[in-house]
């Protein structure tokens, strides 16, 4: 069956891949599969700093709400650590949309931020402290030793 010449072409989103896409749908689903959820560089810099602080923590408790990143069980302490772009951060890589598959982009973010906030209400109703950190954040690894040392209640010493 030929397609009408004169109907107008699909939009980016309605059917098939966008112009701007390099890669095939196939190519396109085994560039993402890649993308890691667990041990990404961002949540073990925020695991060495607990550890160097002297916290001990399981990992992705999947019997909690949302399976948290971190969790400190005696604190009742549970860290989630969120890539900008992935969580809808509002830093500037965080509210980056890109310019290809536009609609869908917006979707997906919006879902994983309604995702994280009832992962987070869940929580908090069961008597967890909840923290976020966000990959922005780690830049400043002053900053962010200091807010995680007052997480879990510990002194820095100022040598």
């Amino acid at each position: 069956m030929k397609s009408d010449p004169s109907a107008p072409a699909p939009e980016a989103g309605e059917g098939g891949a966008s112009s701007t896409d390099v890669f095939t749908a196939e190519q396109r689903s085994a560039v993402m599969r890649r993308v890691k959820g667990r041990n990404t560089s961002p949540e073990l810099v925020v695991r060495r700093l607990l550890w160097k602080l002297g916290a001990r923590y399981r990992l992705n408790r999947s019997d909690l709400p949302g399976s948290p990143d971190i969790v400190l069980p005696g604190r009742k302490l549970a860290i989630f650590v969120h890539g900008c772009f992935w969580h809808g951060h509002d830093c500037p890589r965080g509210a980056r949309v890109p310019k290809a598959n536009r609609d869908y982009w917006i979707a997906k973010v919006a879902r994983n931020r309604a995702r994280d906030e009832r992962a987070e209400q869940a929580l908090a109703a069961s008597g967890w402290r909840v923290e976020t950190v966000w990959e922005c954040q780690m830049k400043d690894r002053q900053a962010l030793e200091s807010r995680l040392a007052a997480l879990i209640g510990k002194k820095l010493s100022t040598s």
